[in-house]
């Protein structure tokens, strides 16, 4: 994977919505009012909710490295004063040559199997901003998956090619990801089936 491409997961966090069969993407968009960027994508993804929302919820012991090798460290830290869950994702990447770690603590707020919002604590992150939801909803024997995301990072990005090259990313360096992701869910799902059968 090359420097560009990298950017992908960087930036867009688990903006990882883009697949090609059997995992369909139907639309991205990227745009940008002064330093905030926003993006929102439409996915179709062959897994019920349940089973990928269990993947993207799935931080403990470094495991989001299975969705992209970007992630170098993931997990859950202790709750916020009012019992909010935290995660705690590290990972690394490049921008037209810049290379840089960047970290992220976000608390989760969710609604299972449908909903997921995750929002960066800014003091504890490289981003002044962003919050990610992911809306799961059953289509067909798969799910409709509604990706939107707000971020303002606390770096400079080139305020001319930042949307384009956000979502020329995410056309083709997402692709590995969300495989990942319906693959896992995939096998998730199986393993639920076959462990009620030996019931």
């Amino acid at each position: 994977m090359n420097a560009r491409t990298r950017v992908l997961t960087v930036l867009a966090a688990m903006a990882c919505m883009t697949s090609v069969l059997p995992a369909t993407l139907r639309t991205v968009d990227v745009t940008r009012d002064h330093d905030l960027y926003h993006l929102i994508a439409d996915t179709h993804l062959d897994a019920p909710p349940a089973a990928i929302y269990d993947v993207l919820l799935d931080f403990d012991n470094d495991r989001y490295s299975r969705i992209s090798s970007i992630y170098k460290e993931s997990g859950y830290l202790a709750p916020d004063k009012d019992g909010t869950p935290l995660v705690y994702t590290l990972v690394e990447g490049c921008l037209l040559g810049f290379c840089r770690s960047m970290r992220r603590v976000e608390r989760l707020e969710v609604v299972r199997p449908r909903y997921i919002r995750a929002t960066v604590v800014p003091d504890r992150s490289d981003f002044k901003y962003a919050q990610a939801e992911w809306t799961l909803e059953p289509e067909g024997s798969g799910t409709r998956v509604i990706y939107r995301m707000d971020m303002q990072p606390n770096f400079w990005l080139p305020p001319y090619i930042g949307p384009w090259f956000l979502k020329r990313t995410l056309m083709r360096g997402g692709v590995d990801a969300v495989q990942h992701i319906e693959r896992l869910a995939q096998e998730g799902e199986r393993h639920a089936t076959t462990s009620a059968n030996v019931r």
